[in-house]
């Protein structure tokens, strides 16, 4: 996944996770769609769950410029080691309660999830996971993962000091309120575009892009035009 922008700041083109994908016509269906990244589920309870082996030959489908993401919950380093071997160009996603001095020992570029609830301090939070390439904030719900549910995106500082991947219940209808409503550098989407825990469906997947694609126009549409030159 590219650098991502500050929320303040939003580029000019929302970045597109798809997430939780276990079946290689999923992934290349996800990677026609337009996806920019693919997340893989290191985590054993998950129904979306993969071995590092199968992530790894599903990540050899990605073409170049789509990045593969692999989710721990709480993982030994050694497991995380071993999928960052097996997929050399793997961005990793931390959704437990990893410290900031165990998401860095890792040695490798990261997104920190939070779980955005009334009370949640996301400023603080931001300030103690200062090498996370960006906080993804997902619902709070009982066990890890957001459980495909809406959190109040009004919860989301207008200041927040970190760039954002917005996560938690998106789907085809409600991404392109939530792209403008938070300014998002990116969104992730798992269960809003399955047919079934770990099974994806290509014309959700695609009209989630689409509805991407439709909020960054918006968006753009609505900023006033720069002095002429």
């Amino acid at each position: 996944m590219p650098p991502l922008s500050p929320s303040l700041s939003p580029p000019a083109r929302t970045r597109i996770k798809i997430c939780g994908l276990t079946r290689s016509e999923d992934v290349d269906a996800a990677v026609a769609a337009g996806a920019d990244a693919i997340g893989f589920v290191f985590y054993a309870r998950s129904p979306r769950a993969v071995t590092p082996g199968q992530a790894a030959e599903l990540a050899r489908r990605l073409p170049p410029f789509v990045t593969p993401v692999g989710l721990f919950v709480n993982a030994p380093p050694a497991e995380i080691a071993d999928a960052c071997e097996r997929i050399p160009t793997l961005l990793l996603q931390f959704h437990g309660d990893e410290t900031a001095d165990q998401c860095d020992a890792a040695g490798r570029p990261y997104l920190r999830a939070a779980r955005v609830a009334p009370g949640f301090d996301l400023l603080n939070f931001a300030r103690s996971f200062p090498a996370a390439q960006a906080l993804l904030l997902d619902a709070h719900v009982e066990g890890y993962g957001g459980g495909g549910k809406v959190f109040d995106w009004s919860l989301i500082p207008a200041d927040a000091p970190a760039p954002v991947v917005l996560s938690g219940g998106l789907n085809p209808a409600n991404v392109t309120d939530g792209i403008a409503r938070v300014r998002p550098c990116a969104v992730d989407v798992s269960s809003g575009v399955e047919v079934a825990k770990g099974i994806k469906d290509a014309v959700l997947m695609r009209r989630f892009c689409e509805a991407v694609r439709v909020a960054d126009a918006r968006l753009a549409a609505a900023t006033p035009a720069g002095p002429a030159a």
